[in-house]
């Protein structure tokens, strides 16, 4: 398994790669956000382990750039910040995992390991279905150019359901994962699901959103 590691604390660097070499692993080496950034556009690695303190360009533009560009190679990020805004805006841009400084060298490559049974498939920062695009990092919906303001709720049922483009999903995954429960009144569902109607596809002239009759409900991958 071939790792990148970017690190400017070239010690810290250097201690990382004789760590994850000892453990089986072929390591490259960046110490600048450029380098990183070309590095794991070039290479074709299982993982990459991500300072976010870097010169040139920092972790999160580093990440926020590859999965730009589709780029799904799992990323952990390393950080001297511990503030739970700092976390959750790099899982927001895409990292998978994030782990703080000083931290213990047995859970680094835990997290190494687990990221890689996990793989690489598909997780985009910002979700699409053709126009229909929804952020969940700053909460933003839009059709092509045009935003769509929804309530907590709906935007929580739009991007469970754009999380699986294609899909037939029943009412009790919806409520399971929407509502957190399975106790709550499953028309619930139907009426949230005319909601969004009303506001992504109607004035549109769309049908993103369909109900599948006995089954659940799907939402159109092109975007109606």
């Amino acid at each position: 398994m071939r790792v990148l590691v970017v690190e400017d604390e070239r010690r810290m660097a250097e201690a990382l790669r004789r760590g994850l070499q000892a453990e089986g692993f072929a390591v490259d080496l960046a110490h600048d956000g450029n380098e990183g950034l070309h590095l794991a556009r070039a290479g074709d690695y299982d993982a990459v382990v991500l300072d976010i303190m870097l010169p040139g360009l920092s972790g999160y533009n580093v990440c926020k750039q590859l999965r730009a560009e589709e780029n799904w190679v799992p990323i952990l990020m390393l950080s001297a910040k511990d503030g739970e805004y700092d976390m959750a805006d790099g899982l927001d841009l895409g990292a998978d995992d994030y782990l703080t400084k000083p931290f213990s060298y047995v859970v680094l490559v835990a997290r190494i390991r687990a990221l890689l049974r996990r793989g690489g498939g598909r997780r985009p920062a910002v979700l699409r279905a053709g126009d229909l695009s929804l952020d969940p990092a700053v909460r933003l919906v839009t059709r092509g150019d045009t935003p769509i303001e929804l309530t907590p709720r709906e935007f929580a049922l739009l991007e469970y359901l754009m999380r699986r483009p294609g899909e037939v999903v029943s009412k009790p995954e919806i409520l399971e994962h929407v509502w957190d429960t399975y106790d709550t009144d499953p028309n619930v569902v139907e009426v949230y699901v005319g909601y969004l109607r009303r506001k992504i596809d109607a004035p549109f002239g769309r049908a993103a959103l369909r109900t599948v009759r006995g089954a659940g409900y799907r939402l159109s991958g092109d975007g109606g």
